[in-house]
């Protein structure tokens, strides 16, 4: 079976193209090809599919083996795959996913995408929908008292739930008090927690810890939500960089249709090829 390691601002996944490709349990070569010491190494396995509403269709699976509605640096990656691989000449791509269709919009230079940005649609405040379970319409600086102490929230979905708390210092958040917060009983479907430190309006620094995967180098969708929760917190512009371990994001949450946009790297680190057994042998 031939893969693909890519990664988005440092949020590395493993691609495989199920055009050629046939994988009978993601969910399990997921756990497999994601251990970073006996397995290729990434924070999980991405699906490249066809589709029968667009252009084509993504599946995710988190380094758990559980499987993600969304993933906006993995969506960047599966734009440079499709348009370098040949599947595709179109700049601008339509892509099925469990959070829905979002639009892309790749940037080739010399038959190469360095970037590409991402509708990644409108963000769900509602609590009921995120989900989170507090008696409130939009959970927005709503304090909570975690087994760690008092923290206030907000959260949004972007395709799955976020949980964005605003720090002075986010240095070691992440690996103290992430787990604690993705399992808490207010999250009905767990959560991704972003941590962030408001450097200016315009310039905001974050660390993620993933559901499913624990602290990678960045996440999109958490990017997105970042920058919706700190609008609405009054700590930024609508548009704005998010700073992450892996890299910069550029976000925007337009007024004009409500939608977030992403702009990001794409990146191709390696390509190689698991044997029959080896894929016994892992699954």
């Amino acid at each position: 079976m031939k893969f693909t390691k890519m990664h988005g601002a440092g949020n590395d996944y493993v691609y495989i193209n199920c055009f050629d490709e046939q994988v009978g349990s993601p969910e399990r070569l997921a756990v497999s090809v994601s251990d970073r010491h006996k397995g290729v190494g990434s924070d999980g396995l991405v699906l490249i599919m066809p589709s029968d509403v667009c252009d084509f269709r993504m599946r995710m699976f988190n380094a758990d083996g559980s499987e993600a509605q969304m993933c906006g640096n993995a969506s960047r990656c599966v734009g440079k795959y499709v348009y370098e691989n040949g599947l595709t000449g179109k700049t601008e791509l339509t892509l099925e996913t469990l959070s829905g269709v979002k639009r892309l919009s790749l940037y080739p230079e010399g038959g190469k995408v360095k970037k590409v940005c991402v509708d990644m649609g409108e963000p769900v405040l509602e609590a009921s929908a995120v989900p989170v379970a507090l008696p409130v319409d939009r959970v927005v600086n709503c304090p909570v008292h975690f087994p760690s102490g008092a923290r206030n929230i907000t959260c949004v979905s972007m395709g799955n739930p976020h949980t964005v708390i605003f720090e002075e210092n986010i240095d070691g958040c992440p690996e103290k008090y992430g787990t604690e917060i993705e399992h808490h009983v207010l999250f009905p479907e767990r959560t991704n927690v972003e941590f962030v430190q408001c450097i200016s309006p315009v310039h905001l620094r974050m660390r993620v810890w993933e559901r499913g995967s624990g602290e990678t180098q960045a996440c999109g969708t958490g990017a997105c939500a970042t920058l919706v929760a700190a609008v609405l917190n009054g700590r930024a512009e609508r548009k704005a960089t998010v700073g992450l371990l892996g890299g910069d994001l550029q976000v925007e949450w337009r007024e004009s249709d409500n939608h977030v946009y992403m702009t990001g790297d794409a990146v191709t680190v390696f390509t190689g090829q698991l044997t029959m057994d080896e894929l016994e042998i892992k699954n």
